[in-house]
């Protein structure tokens, strides 16, 4: 856990005051789902299966004085599920682009990935780029020095993780929320309360309820095809 003020571990009895959707994203077995899992439950399935279409997990935590809840929509990497994921992205305040660093070819398909977020999501969306299995030290294929420079051109957040062991796992999200939480606090952003949502007007013109009710799990998104009855809860075990 990240040791700061701004940021302690979740009280049970507080209230949630948002919801933050983060996807995530990238080529199949790069571990995107140990990521989750290891951020959510600080757990690591050695016995892991490919994840089939969307599934999410989710973490309550503070920042900067307010509980936040995100939701983390976990998206299959293999091109047949292209069509079905690419339609969540659209309402996420965040995503995670991740790659194996042990596999090239999972960093050049990079450029995809984030090519799909910004046609498809939001244009104030904030996006972290991962270089994941950082523990396979000797394996390595992809440079630090390649992610860092194209996250510099790219105008992405970068962080190397690993899930197996759990390095940089927690402050590669808490970085990423704490940006989401810093644009929906902006004064550029047009909000105004109704009730107990908070509507957002991005930049891209669409609008998005953070919810602060604690009783809800999801944002509510103006989106007919982002119903609740098509999510699932994610497996203990998936890739």
């Amino acid at each position: 856990m990240k040791d700061s003020e701004n940021i302690k571990k979740f009280d049970r009895e507080d209230k949630i005051d948002y919801v933050f959707k983060v996807v995530a994203t990238g080529d199949s077995a790069v571990g995107k789902t140990q990521i989750l899992s290891r951020f959510t439950k600080n757990s690591f399935c050695f016995d892991s299966k490919s994840t089939i279409g969307v599934e999410f997990q989710t973490r309550t935590l503070t920042i900067k004085g307010k509980v936040i809840k995100a939701q983390i929509w976990d998206t299959a990497g293999q091109e047949r599920y292209r069509a079905v994921t690419s339609a969540y992205y659209r309402g996420a305040l965040g995503a995670l682009v991740v790659y194996d660093i042990t596999k090239r070819r999972t960093f050049d398909n990079v450029a995809r990935w984030v090519d799909e977020l910004r046609a498809y999501a939001d244009t104030s969306i904030v996006i972290m780029l991962i270089g994941n299995k950082a523990d396979l030290v000797d394996l390595r294929e992809v440079p630090t020095e390649d992610a860092v420079e194209f996250a510099e051109n790219k105008g992405l957040f970068f962080s190397e993780t690993s899930a197996l062991s759990g390095d940089n796992v927690e402050s590669a999200f808490f970085q990423l929320l704490e940006e989401i939480h810093g644009i929906v606090s902006k004064k550029s952003l047009e909000c105004r309360k109704t009730g107990n949502d908070v509507l957002l007007k991005l930049k891209g013109g669409s609008s998005i309820d953070v919810i602060s009710r604690a009783d809800l799990e999801i944002s509510e998104l103006r989106r007919p095809d982002l119903e609740i009855s098509e999510l699932r809860k994610a497996p203990a075990c998936s890739c």
